[in-house]
């Protein structure tokens, strides 16, 4: 599967896909003209994972301004959850950010999500921080994490 997996620059036509995604994978999701509205923007970077037999399954979020970024988002589709995309998708971004001069990579995660954790450990994320209530529905903390690039 991951032979024909592709990652590449979201586009208009993409916004419905991902949005139902976002809706499905965050308790407080951004709408569907949030994402329309970051497109083409300087510092952003929208990326899609779409696969041939499915289309559009993930999403990520990638903020660079300057040696700095963030994943603001990242999510897989539920139903594609758990075959290692997740992970794959989290590469490509790390790539792509490596490759705008990054050298900080940073984002946010729920104090409780321990799978999406080990696998941003996995790839070189280290604790640096908590955002007290970062999160709604439920309420709870992020911790941050930064991969240095």
């Amino acid at each position: 599967m991951m032979a024909t997996a592709r990652v590449r620059a979201m586009a208009e036509g993409d916004v419905e896909s991902v949005a139902a995604i976002e809706r499905e994978a965050f308790t407080t999701p951004w709408q569907a003209d949030t994402f329309r509205r970051l497109l083409g923007r300087p510092s952003a970077v929208p990326l899609v994972l779409e696969l041939p037999e499915a289309g559009v399954v993930g999403y990520a979020m990638l903020w660079c301004i300057v040696d700095q970024g963030e994943i603001a988002n990242i999510a897989i589709h539920a139903e594609w959850r758990g075959k290692s995309l997740g992970a794959f998708l989290l590469d490509q971004v790390i790539e792509v950010a490596r490759e705008a001069g990054v050298r900080g990579l940073f984002l946010e995660v729920r104090q409780s999500n321990d799978i999406a954790a080990r696998l941003y450990a996995s790839r070189g994320f280290v604790e640096v921080g908590r955002r007290r209530d970062y999160y709604d529905a439920p309420r709870e903390d992020a911790r941050v994490l930064e991969k240095r690039i």
